[in-house]
């Protein structure tokens, strides 16, 4: 399609009716590295899958599930339930990409926080904390302190062995 049209420099009318002729034309033509103002959100990451990504939820999502998208910005577990920028790739609502992490008030904090490392390899599973690790299920719990105390509690405990069930310690009281 051709279009034809003799525009007189001076004639600011006809130029802003051209103008206003090509402007339905324009908004269609974009720029593949543009970024558009209205394809960024502010939502809130829910959590990091074992790949890295993260899990976000933000106004007009497509489902009430977490949605699984892609990160530019490195992502920990202290970050979980921050607010997060969002841009959409092909401004695509279902492709989220965190491009940034808000900042609460008050930062930057003293000192960081905390967090837990957590390493899988395949063979094992090592969990880091500083202080203390909680594994908690229900109304069972095993505490791992930074000082050496291991607690566990529960309703029942049972301990099976196929081989020897050994008790070590300094003392050893039962009941």
């Amino acid at each position: 399609m051709k279009m034809t049209r003799e525009v007189d420099a001076n004639d600011n009318a006809t130029a802003d009716a051209t103008v206003d002729e090509l402007s339905p034309l324009l908004e269609r033509v974009r720029s593949p590295h543009a970024v558009h103002t209205s394809s960024i959100l502010v939502g809130t990451l829910l959590g990091i899958s074992q790949d890295g990504g993260p899990l976000v939820s933000y106004p007009g999502q497509p489902s009430a599930a977490a949605v699984r998208g892609r990160t530019v910005v490195d992502l920990h577990a202290g970050h979980i339930d921050s607010h997060v920028l969002l841009a959409f790739e092909d401004l695509d609502r279902k492709s989220p990409i965190v491009i940034g992490v808000l900042r609460p008030e008050g930062w930057p904090l003293e000192r960081r926080p905390d967090q837990v490392q957590v390493d899988a390899d395949g063979e094992r599973l090592i969990i880091t904390a500083r202080q203390q690790l909680v594994l908690r299920c229900g109304q069972a719990s095993i505490t791992l302190s930074a000082d050496g105390q291991v607690t566990i509690k529960g309703t029942n405990l049972s301990s099976h062995s196929s081989g020897v069930n050994r008790i070590k310690g300094g003392s050893v009281e039962l009941n």
